[in-house]
């Protein structure tokens, strides 16, 4: 589900423009009437505020809404814990489908998961040089030229697993189909299954679950908490804003596949990180994913669109989403007000996910110095 391919944040700037400065007359001024003091005092008013319209600060809420934006880490990959953990062995966990599985070793580790979140955090755990496999999703720089086990739609590759001999295999089950856990099931690998819902509320139970699963479960508490720090602050440094902005995420993958996101796809709970509201939920999507309709978009009525870096090249680009059926009809289609984020990231809700909400409120709202 996730590629990368961040670019730049641009931003639009507003400048008042300078007054035209009228000459008057030297004797105009020598001897003026009580009238004539009243009206330049009534002039001098206006001027004064005409002139705080023109240059001064702009209305709350207004910042950073023109135009679209990219939202970027200044480094894609999650920043480990350091020195690397010695796992503590055999760990006997309770697996996402219901079985108790012992892991006996953790040198060779195959993480592979639709969003790239089990890898992450794997690697932000100290534990990235026992990383021999990944998937799709997971294509941070770190771990980049790893082999991939899944093909481009996030499917596993059963012998792409077996060929790398791996110790111990994490993934969940949603990206293992049934047959595919029979399969692994029939080759004796060490497979341990996590949960694949991807949310706010499931960041800091999920590294736990995969440190205690590798043997190292102080280690994932360490890390959850610094996570879950991280994404407080994060929060709590967006900007107020009097209304919230309305703000959709949109699933897209060539024009075959436009989706609006609503109640529990995950970008809900972003979104309200980010001190807006989720466009799509208010307006009556009580799913995860629709496909996206006039009638539905009009009725979202978003300020911003927030969209995956390739998901909006592969419909091409802002002029490609203005074509999408209701779009220029919404506030955010009128104002190209389109936000975009690697697709390795944005919605992988594992250690980085402080920094996606901070990257995330720079673009949206406009960089902030303290």
């Amino acid at each position: 589900m996730s590629e990368s391919g961040p670019e730049a944040v641009t931003k639009s700037n507003h400048g008042g423009a300078a007054l035209p400065r009228r000459r008057y007359e030297t004797s105009y001024f020598r001897a003026p009437t009580g009238r004539v003091r009243a009206l330049l005092a009534v002039l001098a008013a206006g001027l004064l505020v005409l002139t705080a319209a023109c240059g001064g600060t702009e209305p709350a809420g207004a910042t950073g809404q023109q135009g679209p934006a990219t939202a970027v880490l200044d480094n894609l990959d999650p920043v480990p814990l350091t020195p690397a953990p010695a796992p503590a062995l055999p760990a006997t966990v309770r697996s996402f489908d219901g079985t108790d599985v012992t892991v006996t070793d953790a040198s060779r580790i195959v993480a592979a998961d639709r969003y790239g979140t089990l890898a992450q955090i794997v690697y932000a755990l100290g534990l990235g040089d026992n990383l021999i496999g990944r998937s799709t999703a997971a294509s941070f720089p770190a771990v980049a030229d790893l082999p991939n086990v899944t093909g481009g739609n996030g499917a596993l590759n059963v012998e792409s697993i077996l060929a790398l001999r791996p110790s111990v295999f994490l993934t969940d089950t949603t990206s293992a189909a049934p047959a595919v856990r029979e399969q692994l099931r029939a080759t004796g690998v060490t497979v341990v299954y996590f949960d694949p819902q991807r949310t706010m509320e499931g960041v800091v139970p999920q590294i736990e679950a995969v440190a205690a699963a590798l043997g190292v479960p102080e280690r994932g508490q360490q890390l959850a908490q610094r996570t879950q720090d991280e994404i407080a602050a994060a929060s709590a440094a967006v900007p107020a804003q009097d209304p919230p902005l309305r703000i959709a995420f949109l699933y897209l993958r060539s024009s075959a596949i436009t989706m609006l996101a609503g109640r529990g796809s995950g970008a809900d709970a972003l979104i309200a990180a980010l001190g807006a509201r989720d466009a799509g939920t208010e307006s009556g999507v009580n799913e995860p994913f629709q496909a996206i309709t006039s009638e539905a978009m009009i009725a979202a009525a978003p300020d911003v669109l927030l969209v995956m870096t390739d998901g909006m090249k592969s419909i091409g680009g802002v002029d490609g989403i203005a074509q999408i059926p209701g779009i220029a009809q919404t506030p955010a289609g009128r104002n190209k007000r389109i936000v975009d984020m690697s697709d390795s990231v944005l919605l992988s809700f594992g250690p980085n996910t402080g920094r996606v909400i901070t990257a995330l409120s720079d673009a949206i709202y406009g960089q902030t110095t303290a």
